[in-house]
């Protein structure tokens, strides 16, 4: 992978993970303040659907498999 390419994908990745933290600390917040139970579930919701992306993002592009068209010959 280019530089400037992992660079953005990095970028993207520290995104999604403050995100994340910051959905989970707003639900632990509601938690403590007795919210409503339909925000801190969809807080959770939230949660796990941007661990799911970051998962994704991880997978597509640092750990995946290139075409056969673009492999390297040796």
């Amino acid at each position: 992978m280019e530089e400037v390419a992992s660079s953005e994908i990095e970028k993207v990745l520290l995104f999604i993970s403050d995100a994340r933290e910051r959905a989970a600390k707003a639900r632990k917040k509601l938690i403590a303040e007795n919210a409503d139970s339909h925000l801190i579930d969809s807080l959770e919701r939230v949660e796990t659907s941007l661990a799911d992306s970051h998962r994704e993002l991880m997978q597509g592009t640092y750990f995946a498999v290139p075409e056969r068209n673009e492999q390297l010959a040796i």
